[in-house]
């Protein structure tokens, strides 16, 4: 056998065993990922709409990838069956009165199950059990909505910027108020002789009651204000002591 052979011989070799090599790393971790090495149980819940989730996805128990999804199934029209393989270690903290919902890895990140915990007085789950589910928002309904509220910010602040317009052109009573001096000038004066007023008619009182005609209205007036105080301290003493 020539040395040629020989050396062909070898590199077939090496690229077989790196085959194989590369085969079995690659069983192991799909297995991993499917958890063909684990013990595992199955259960199922139903969706009007998964939103785009698809068969192999993450199941999320507490924040940790706990299963997969197995399979999905048009029940009927509104109706979509999931498949869920979850590791079996991880019975033993999964309720019967747990949700299920989707959700999805970040903003923009693929779709995943998120099993929600349930009640401590809850039973323990069992194989094949059907939870019940949480309806996924839509993304195109989110979005919708932000257009809503973005359409609804546009004419508030188009709406804004007339009223401050009109205001610095002088136009409206705020704006008149604001641009004429003369107008200003005078709400200033009113405003000073209400105080004036006000202040001549707190004398007026004063005097009023230093009259001695008006002086004895005043007074009786001010002995039934003590008595009302006296009669309710009397009433709150004897409702305290009863």
């Amino acid at each position: 056998m020539d040395t040629h052979t020989q050396k062909f011989k070898i590199r077939l070799g090496l690229f077989v065993a790196g085959g194989l090599a590369l085969f079995v790393i690659a069983v192991f971790i799909i297995g991993k990922q499917k958890n063909l090495f684990n013990p595992v149980f199955k259960i199922t819940s139903t969706f009007h709409n998964v939103g785009g989730l698809q068969i192999g996805n993450n199941v999320r128990f507490s924040g940790i990838n706990v299963g997969t999804v197995d399979n999905i199934i048009i029940i009927n029209d509104s109706t979509v069956r999931t498949d869920l393989i979850i590791k079996e270690e991880v019975r033993q903290f999964i309720k019967s009165d747990c949700k299920v919902a989707i959700g999805s890895e970040g903003v923009i990140g693929d779709k995943l199950i998120t099993i929600s915990q349930g009640s401590a007085e809850a039973p323990l789950i069992k194989a094949g059990q059907q939870l019940k589910s949480s309806e996924p928002v839509e993304t195109d309904a989110i979005m919708a909505g932000l257009r809503v509220t973005v359409g609804n910010a546009e004419v508030i602040t188009q709406q804004l910027a007339e009223i401050m317009t009109k205001i610095n052109s002088g136009k409206g009573t705020l704006g008149r108020l604001i641009q004429d001096k003369t107008l200003a000038e005078n709400l200033n004066k009113t405003v000073l002789n209400l105080k004036k007023s006000s202040k001549s008619l707190d004398e007026n009182m004063t005097a009023a009651k230093h009259n001695f005609f008006l002086k004895g209205y005043f007074n009786k007036k001010a002995k039934k204000e003590a008595q009302k105080k006296e009669d309710a301290r009397k009433a709150a003493e004897e409702k305290a002591k009863k």
